[in-house]
Parts: structure tokens; sequence; C-alpha cells
């Protein structure tokens, strides 16, 4: 079966998922393997012969040791490239031939992975997930492949605008912590990295107490509880250490312009933000659409694109990482206007730090965030996902059953309390790639990426 084919069975065959998972509310059953103790949260749906797990390891790419910067991507990346005694090209054809597949990601905090697979091919599928988790191979010929793949991506990103400016922001906010490297490593590290490396950070990072999943379909729990032995219980009992140092935004009112030779201006500014786990995290979230987050219903797009046509698109989030929070925005718009745009910017940034909001903007925020819930929820794997990071950010079992009311509880002086709490127009940091008129770098001594 070629891969095109695969996609779309999948795609076909979640349908149906969706649209009975949406139909009633999402009954979620703890599964503990009976021998290795790998639990699971598991959503049991037969209307289609699917079966989706999504994975993660508490502890991510900032965990990459000084110098060895892009491990856990080159890891990530090579999991699926070959493992027993099947090469890459083996290993990828019998996937196919099971039409099944499985993926593995490094974010910053977490590994996840994800797997799907139809049920008439389960036993043969789970044992190739094993075997990627439990032996892979990390054959040279496949690990220089990917590692040219990933120096090549670097050097594109490294004359890329909106990369540059993204990371010139990371480093600003999070000096000297590992928040600020990229994921992927530098061009000077991921050649650094030796096969030997790859295999310590199976053992040391893939474990079974760091270890979440989030199961979808075509599956009891007794059949899953065996599986879990099958595949996750020949790992490690215990990971390496993955606590982080503590995080901390560097808040300052700074401006770093980036000088490069392009038409447009990449704009992007953030300040301090709010942790996932935090009580106010549901004001802040509707706060936050309001100014930023509804795209064409928010004050920004409506300042700057609607009424001025300064950009296409702008836009601000919530970003939660483990240890620290921002609140980001970007716009990219003609290096004339660039002055234009953030004293906009900096304008709808001041008038919501007063958390003044209408009655139709508070309506219309809670309308979209509680109805477009459920596109979320559009196939066994995004829902295997959600389950998972229901877990990550330790949000509760009954999370998906009590989201609509917290959010629709947020009131005008909810918004007004965290709008005071959080908003800090006077710590935005703002950098700026480009030739924009009328911006120069200040309060910060250098200007370079």
């Amino acid at each position: 079966m070629k891969v095109v084919r695969l996609a779309a069975v999948f795609a076909a065959l979640t349908i149906a998922l969706f649209v009975a998972q949406t139909a009633q509310a999402i009954q979620i059953e703890v599964v503990k393997a009976p021998s290795s103790g790998v639990t699971a949260w598991l959503v049991e749906d037969h209307t289609n012969p699917i079966i989706s797990i999504s994975m993660a390891w508490r502890g991510g790419a900032a965990l990459d040791p000084v110098g060895k910067d892009g491990l856990a991507e080159l890891v990530t990346s090579t999991l699926d490239e070959g493992a027993g005694d099947m090469d890459s090209q083996a290993f990828q054809g019998r996937m196919e031939d099971l039409a099944s597949s499985v993926h593995f990601r490094a974010g910053l905090d977490e590994i996840s992975g994800t797997f799907a697979t139809l049920t008439q091919h389960q036993d043969d599928a789970f044992d190739m997930l094993r075997l990627a988790l439990t032996k892979p191979r990390f054959d040279d010929a496949a690990v220089d492949r990917v590692r040219r793949q990933i120096t090549s991506l670097l050097r594109r990103d490294s004359e890329n605008p909106r990369a540059i400016a993204n990371r010139k922001l990371m480093e600003l906010q999070f000096p000297g912590h590992p928040y600020s490297r990229d994921p992927r490593g530098t061009l000077e590290t991921v050649p650094l990295i030796k096969t030997v490396d790859l295999h310590a950070f199976v053992g040391e990072r893939l474990a079974r107490d760091n270890l979440i999943l989030g199961v979808v379909g075509d599956i009891t729990p007794a059949q899953l509880g065996l599986k879990l032995d099958k595949v996750f219980g020949e790992l490690p009992e215990h990971a390496k250490p993955w606590a982080l140092p503590p995080a901390s935004v560097d808040a300052a009112d700074r401006v770093v312009v980036v000088d490069k030779a392009v038409p447009q201006s990449v704009i992007r500014w953030s300040q301090p933000g709010i942790l996932r786990k935090d009580p106010d995290f549901f004001p802040a979230y509707v706060m936050n659409y309001i100014l930023g987050g509804g795209t064409f219903e928010s004050r920004l797009t409506d300042e700057i694109r609607e009424k001025r046509g300064l950009a296409y698109s702008t836009s601000s989030a919530l970003v939660t990482l483990k240890q620290a929070g921002l609140i980001m925005g970007a716009a990219d718009t003609r290096n004339e206007a660039a002055a234009q745009t953030v004293d906009l910017m900096r304008t709808e940034w001041k008038k919501m730090a007063l958390g003044t909001v209408s009655d139709s903007e508070l309506a219309d925020a809670k309308r979209f965030i509680v109805g477009s819930y459920a596109l979320q929820f559009s196939s066994s794997g995004s829902i295997a996902s959600i389950l998972t990071g229901l877990q990550l950010d330790e949000l509760g079992i009954d999370y998906i059953d009590k989201r609509a009311a917290q959010i629709n509880g947020v009131t005008k002086a909810d918004i007004q309390r965290i709008a005071k709490r959080l908003l800090m127009p006077d710590k935005l940091t703002v950098v700026v790639v480009g030739q924009p008129k009328g911006i120069t770098s200040r309060g910060v001594a250098a200007n370079q990426p």
C-alpha cells in the first residue's frame, strides 16, 4: 500500500469517529498494564477499525547536553529509520505493508510520538513500534542522511527573516537558559553528535516513569493492557532526571533591529506570560483572544489590518512552557510601515492592560473558544494527542467535560484582574528583522542574530 493511500484510508475512516465522539461526552478510562504498570488514557471506540496512540516522555530538547544541541531532534528523526534486523528501507516498507505509521518529534519540554494502525494489523504493527523504541539501529547511512536534512534546514533558516526573528526573541527572553536554544541544534553542534549519543539518549530518556500515553480506537481495556506490556514493558524503569533549571523571562522594554535587506519587516514581540496550571489561565486565554488571538475578530487585526491595511495578518498568543510562559505577537509589514505597526501594537497592548472589554467582545470570544474546541477532535490521532496533552499539563481526566463551563464563567471583572496583573506594555521585547524605517535598536548592547 502506498503512503498516499494509507493517509487517505485513515482520513476517511476517522470521519465517523469524529462524528461519534463529538456527539456525546467522551468517556476516558485509565488502563494499567498488568506486568509493567505502564498506564494509558483510553477512549474506546469500535466505530472504525483504527487504533491510534499518542506518546510523550517528559523532558525534551531543552535537556540536550551543551555542545550536543540537537541530540533529541536527531534521535526522534531517526527512531523510525530501521530497527531490529530491518534497515531503514525494510522498516519503512514493512510499516507501509501493514498500513501503519509511526513518527516522533522533539519539543523543548517533551519527546512525543504518534502511532496508528488498522485493527487487523495490530499485532505486527505494535511489534514494529516496540522495535523502534527498544532496538533502534541508527545506521550510519540513515543518520548521516537525516543529519544532512537537519543542517540543510538550519542553513535555510539562518537566512529566513521569520526564523531569525523567532530565534532572537527566545534568546533575549531566556538568556543562558536551555529554552533559548533551537531544539534542532546548530550548524556547529549537530555534526558533533555521534551514534553512541543516540543510543545513550534512548536508554536515558525513553523510560516508563516519564512516559505518558493516550489511546483511541478499536481496542478494549484488557487488550490494551497486554499491548502496553508488550510495547513499553521493555523500556527502562527510570529515566535520567528531567527537571530543568528554573526559568524566568528577561522582561525589559527594548527593541532589537536585525538588519536584513528584505522588502518587508518581520516583527515579533513578547513579554512574560502565564503558566498553564495558573488558576487565571482561562481569563488570560479569553483576554488574549480579544487582543490578538481571535484572528479577524481581534483588536490587533482590526487596527493593523482592517482599518489601515498594514499587514496581511497579525496575532498574539499565550505560549506555555513547563518552566515559564510568554505572551507573543507577530506581524509582517512594509519597511515603511514598521514603526506605525509597532506603535499600534503598543497602543492596543496598553488599552488591553486596562482590562476594559465590551459585552459583545466577551460573548463572541467565549462563543468561539467553546464552539471551536470540537474541531480539535477531528480524528482518532487528534483525540489521542489531546489525551496526552491533558496529562502533560496535569489538567485532570474530567477537563473536557469542565472546559466549557470554565470558559463561560469568565467575567469582565476576571479580564480586568488578569489584564492588570499580566500585561506589561513597558516590558515588551520587540524584534524587527528587515530595514524598518523609523525604528532603531535600543535598550540592548548588540543587534546581531
